[in-house]
């Protein structure tokens, strides 16, 4: 059944055979409505129905890239309740509380809600839906492959907007913003897991004392790396991040990995050995600015002349028709004291982003030079390593609760 309606009428009979209460009432009415008897979202005509297409609602700087939200707080979900009609009303009612309480722009709050593998597997079937479990992409690495029901994504230029938006969905707080609460998400979710973080200039100063970060990096680090992230020409475009067409069209995927951060050697480097390992040996220093760069695809020559590849080069080679295949929206953190980068990649499909990540191995150019291992001279590898692994869908904005095709 390829319909949204017979494969929700089809959930319905197995999830009412299983004892999950009112889940067969809910699948069944949402074949014909996503949010049952709720009233249209009275901002749906202000609001872009992609949850995804935050670029037209950021900053740019003045070489046109677009600048992400300065603060993050992602929120891991396990659903306490199973679907049913009352359970879907409270977290529309509560994604529209955000709604109401901040405008959808980087200095108001910017938000997704996305579904896990944990979700589908439970609730629909995993095989069929646009996401996958996590899995093991590099032999160097050894993460915690991790299944949640859903995500929450908030971010925002002004950190007390986060601060506010999780006591309203998770905690008491009368009102938000103004604000009445319709609706909480801690309603019908539990907190699986917390985590925070930040990108931009003078943040990852003010944030030098975690392990793995030298006190003296520079104020106007963007990065930990000290580099800035998300130029223009590596950035996949929101479209081709949205998945086209069938039962889950309009929406995306999020592949979400905690990368640990080691760069105390890595401030030890040059300023030229630097820009080579996180760009490649035909740029210098004087070449590194916020433009777009130059893709010249000469990471074997470089390879076997240099002894060593840049981590631009390698993943530059993970395109289709010359555009780049993922969206990061990836930032800083120092979660548990230990920095690093929560890697939140959007992209059409999880393949997407392993291919892009099995381009980021570069296992294929160690034969070129006996210098160049797995680890060693192979862009940032010797510098990070990946603790765990997460993947989501993330519907469109009329489908957020309780997705199913």
């Amino acid at each position: 059944m390829n319909s949204r309606r017979g494969l929700l009428l089809r959930l319905s009979a197995l999830s009412g055979a299983a004892g999950l209460s009112g889940c067969s009432s809910l699948l069944a009415r949402q074949a014909e409505s996503p949010t049952g008897d709720l009233d249209p979202n009275p901002r749906a005509d202000e609001l872009p129905r992609r949850q995804h297409a935050w670029n037209a609602r950021l900053r740019s700087d003045a070489a046109g890239n677009d600048l992400l939200p300065r603060h993050f707080r992602l929120f891991m979900l396990d659903l306490d309740r199973s679907p049913s009609d009352s359970a879907a009303e409270t977290v529309e009612l509560a994604m529209r509380t955000l709604e109401d309480a901040y405008e959808f722009i980087s200095s108001g709050l910017l938000h997704m809600l996305g579904w896990g593998t944990s979700y589908f597997d439970t609730y629909g079937s995993l095989d069929s839906s646009p996401i996958r479990s996590p899995r093991v992409l590099s032999r160097t690495d050894n993460p915690d492959l991790q299944s949640f029901d859903a995500m929450l994504v908030l971010a925002s230029d002004v950190p007390s907007h986060l601060a506010a938006a999780e006591s309203a969905m998770f905690d008491t707080r009368p009102t938000l913003a103004d604000a009445e609460i319709q609706g909480r998400l801690g309603d019908v979710f539990s907190v699986a897991d917390r985590r925070g973080g930040f990108i931009g200039e003078g943040l990852p100063a003010a944030h030098a004392d975690a392990e793995g970060v030298p006190a003296d990096i520079p104020e106007e680090s963007y990065m930990f790396s000290g580099f800035f992230a998300g130029r223009a020409g590596t950035q996949a475009s929101e479209d081709r991040v949205t998945i086209d067409d069938g039962p889950y069209a309009g929406g995306t995927t999020i592949h979400l990995s905690r990368i640990n951060e080691a760069f105390d050697n890595w401030w030890e480097l040059a300023q030229s050995d630097r820009v080579k390992r996180l760009f490649s040996a035909e740029f210098s220093p004087e070449d590194i600015d916020r433009g777009t760069l130059p893709f010249a695809d000469m990471v074997r020559e470089h390879a076997s002349t240099e002894g060593e590849v840049g981590h631009f080069e390698k993943v530059a080679r993970a395109r289709k028709d010359g555009e780049p295949i993922v969206l990061r929206r990836d930032f800083n953190t120092i979660d548990g004291g230990q920095a690093g980068i929560h890697f939140l990649s959007l992209q059409e499909r999880p393949r997407d982003f392993e291919e892009v990540r099995d381009a980021m191995n570069g296992w294929w150019l160690r034969e070129e030079h006996e210098e160049l291992r797995d680890r060693q001279n192979n862009g940032l590898l010797e510098f990070i390593e990946v603790a765990s692994r997460s993947n989501f869908y993330v519907p469109p904005r009329d489908k957020r609760a309780f997705p199913a095709p």
